[in-house]
């Protein structure tokens, strides 16, 4: 047998004085072993151990170093079925046939063999060489293929593959629901074809770091569909590599921002909104204290009126607030304001629904304040039996100018003619807030209260479905 396994090794002899086959074979990271004619295994490297998870004994052990082996689909397969036997018993080499080799702690590993046999100088099969590849590797690396491959088709992002000359190589669910071409019609074609004439230049840079290495960071520009509309994208680019770290392509990330674009639109708009609101509130508050501090009897009465009125104007706010700005219905606006001053019972709104635009609510707000305040201190809800009844409706126009009319209407109170004509209360119902609506107001005073009339455009004050 030692003679046997001489010879073996002297056919493998490379030739490099001073180092042996056997030294060579010892040194390789794949698993190496050899066996004798009759079978018998006569050599193994570290490698082929690591692999069985064992060591056989040499001259003993045939065929297989492994403890227990089985086929693909997990049957046991006998050391005499193995493909080193099935070289020998056959007189063939064997091209990579696959086994599972199965260690005493109970761990399968999937491996190639490529026996090849080996003869003396009369061509006599004097044994074989066996190489063993570790297939574990390469299952790891399909799987996470697989599990990238399928976290690239979930994914809510467009994600496209180009080559080093920007021809598109791969194109996920997500790039064809964002841009509108089917991976037929994009596979294949420059991925110019999604960049706008004005920002080729990008992809000019964008090749131009890929060659060297480098990624690109998230920015933001435009993409062009097929169906030639625009889109905004958060783009990042990273190159993407072979096996032995050449740069072949790059990858794409193209996030839609459609929705941040157009919340960061309506976030711009709402903040002007409200700046101009502020101002105008601003102005009111202003007018409110000057006009105020001329009918004030003393400072602690100023101070209260005051008090009273930016409250009404703040409960206007809240409902423009809790509407994102886009107004509020008569309804809810009445309810708002007098809820302090009148029981269910003692007040009457019917109307239309109709929204009112913001500058309404605030201005319309201040005049049911200073209805209701009034009503209460001096009119018919500041005597039991009094009540107030609020009418609104919409008055159609041949030229399509629709106007909005309301009427506050104070029943069973006492004879007005405490409301303060040059007061603030009057400047309001007077002048204030139907100019404000573009409309006119009219104040009467008559048996058992008082009645306020308020005709306006409409359009000046509904709020337009566009708004909503």
């Amino acid at each position: 047998m030692a003679g046997e396994y001489v010879d073996v090794i002297q056919q493998l002899e490379p030739g490099i004085p001073g180092v042996s086959a056997a030294q060579l074979m010892k040194a390789l990271p794949v698993a190496v072993y050899t066996i004798d004619k009759q079978g018998r295994i006569t050599f193994f490297n570290e490698a082929a151990a690591d692999l069985w998870g064992h060591r056989p004994v040499i001259g003993r052990d045939l065929w297989c170093g492994s403890w227990k082996l089985r086929h693909l689909d997990g049957r046991p397969m006998a050391h005499g079925e193995c493909p080193m036997a099935i070289s020998m018993l056959e007189g063939r080499d064997i091209a990579w046939d696959q086994a599972i080799a199965e260690r005493p702690d109970g761990e399968l590993i999937p491996f190639r063999a490529h026996p090849r046999l080996l003869r003396d100088e009369s061509g006599e099969i004097v044994g074989a060489i066996n190489t063993l590849l570790d297939l574990r590797t390469q299952t790891q690396a399909d799987e996470a293929r697989m599990r990238l491959a399928a976290i690239v088709e979930s994914s809510m992002d467009a994600i496209v593959s180009k080559d080093i000359n920007g021809i598109i190589t791969s194109w996920n669910n997500a790039a064809e629901h964002l841009f509108g071409y089917t991976p037929s019609e994009a596979i294949g074609r420059p991925v110019t074809m999604l960049i706008p004439p004005e920002r080729l230049g990008e992809e000019t840079s964008i090749i131009s770091r890929i060659r060297d290495g480098e990624g690109v960071p998230s920015y933001e520009t435009m993409r062009l569909r097929k169906d030639g509309s625009l889109v905004p994208v958060s783009l990042t680019v990273s190159p993407i590599r072979d096996g032995i770290g050449r740069i072949i392509g790059a990858s794409k990330i193209a996030r839609d921002i459609s929705s941040h674009k157009e919340s960061e639109r309506r976030i711009r708009l709402l903040m002007r909104e409200v700046n101009h609101r502020v101002k105008n509130q601003y102005s009111v508050i202003i007018s409110m204290i000057r006009e105020t501090s001329k009918s004030a009897a003393t400072p602690a009465a100023f101070v209260e009126q005051v008090r009273e009125r930016i409250a009404a104007l703040s409960q206007s706010h809240d409902l423009l607030v809790d509407a994102e700005w886009r107004g509020a219905t008569v309804g809810d606006l009445i309810k708002a304001q007098l809820k302090a001053f009148a029981a269910q019972d003692r007040l009457s709104a019917v109307g239309p629904m109709v929204t009112l635009q913001p500058n309404a609510v605030q201005y319309l707000g201040i005049a049911f304040h200073e209805l209701a305040t009034n009503s209460a201190k001096h009119g018919a809800l500041s005597r039991q039996g009094g009540r107030v009844e609020i009418e609104w409706n919409v008055i159609p126009a041949a030229n399509g100018v629709d106007t909005f009319r309301l009427m506050w209407c104070e029943l069973d109170g006492p004879r007005p003619g405490v409301i303060a004509r040059r007061g603030f209360g009057s400047v309001v119902l007077k002048r204030v807030a139907p100019q404000a609506l573009s409309g006119t107001g009219l104040l009467e005073f008559k048996e058992d209260g008082v009645v306020w009339t308020l005709e306006a455009p409409l359009g000046s004050v509904q709020t337009s479905f566009a708004e909503l």
